[in-house]
């Protein structure tokens, strides 16, 4: 099981208040909301390994010099002129509190530099030797699913009473494309989320339909100079003046397969030094029965 870290600690900070708050006045919803949502995945789906990936970077440079405005939609000025991820400060000061329990679980967190979680994600997915959970609200990483090795994506977008199991067969149903089509067909159509215009013209109908057609991006833009290739000559055109931009932008949304990652003991357990200090964080933070639940459910 391969976690979006910051996707679930992001819905725990939003599904519960942040008058929820440690001893000291820190709060600490986030911290909780992530620990329940750890104790029900593995209690629902009883992995073997469970690694938490890591945004090391947000907003890799490179995936910023190939779409400048990558996530800029995300990003506020600060009175110096720093640039820099709008993220409410009830959830900052949590972030490194997250990292302090999940080490103290046992639970192997993974990142790597210039890289996002997805890109870890990724990587796992692609050199896996066992079935893989990927569990994320992004649909970005619906094009990691592979049915043959039975790789797919629990997806939380409807909340954690409504997970959804993605499959290639509801990629396909859902946007007409399969799982291993689906960077590209993002590309076209665009992602709004992460600031990604797509094809000026290009909307979610007539990528898939494209995709359908041409199998593959570069087929697309090939077919779109090729007068004999049925595409209409307002959509080729469209293609033609979008090309370098998906050129680009592809390489930006197709998430990474062969890092370098470091080898980490991702066994799913809990051993007496980790309930130890995990029981001293619980009482240091207050997070009452959200621990003893996490607690409870790897040591199944």
């Amino acid at each position: 099981m391969l976690l979006d870290t910051a996707a679930l600690y992001f819905r725990g900070f939003h599904a519960l208040p942040d008058t929820i708050t440690a001893p000291d006045g820190t709060p600490v919803n986030a911290v909780r909301g992530l620990l329940d949502i750890i104790a029900k995945l593995v209690s629902d789906s009883s992995p073997a390994r469970l690694v938490a990936c890591w945004d090391d970077a947000w907003r890799p440079r490179w995936r910023v010099e190939l779409v400048p405005g990558y996530k800029a939609n995300r990003l506020e000025r600060t009175d110096d002129g720093v640039d820099i991820e709008t993220v409410p400060e009830a959830l900052t000061v949590q972030i490194p509190i997250v990292r302090e329990v999940l080490d103290a679980l046992g639970i192997a967190v993974v990142g790597t530099d210039d890289h996002e979680a997805d890109d870890v994600i990724g990587t796992l997915a692609a050199t896996a030797s066992a079935p893989v959970d990927v569990v994320t609200s992004d649909r970005d990483l619906f094009q990691v699913i592979d049915d043959e090795r039975d790789v797919r994506v629990i997806s939380t977008a409807k909340g954690m009473r409504s997970l959804e199991v993605i499959t290639d067969a509801v990629v396909r149903e859902r946007y007409g494309v399969s799982a291993a089509q689906y960077a590209e067909f993002a590309t076209l159509r665009g992602d709004a989320s992460d600031g990604l215009p797509g094809v000026a013209g290009i909307g979610e109908k007539t990528a898939a339909q494209l995709l359908q057609r041409f199998g593959d991006l570069d087929a697309v833009l090939e077919a779109a100079h090729d007068p004999s290739s049925g595409i209409p000559k307002g959509q080729a055109a469209k293609l033609r003046d979008g090309a370098e931009y998906a050129r680009r932008a592809v390489v930006a949304v197709r998430v990474a397969t062969a890092l370098d990652l470091p080898t980490v003991d991702d066994a799913v357990r809990v051993t007496d030094a980790a309930r130890a200090r995990a029981g001293d964080l619980a009482e240091h933070y207050g997070l009452g029965g959200s621990m003893d639940r996490v607690l409870t459910a790897l040591a199944r």
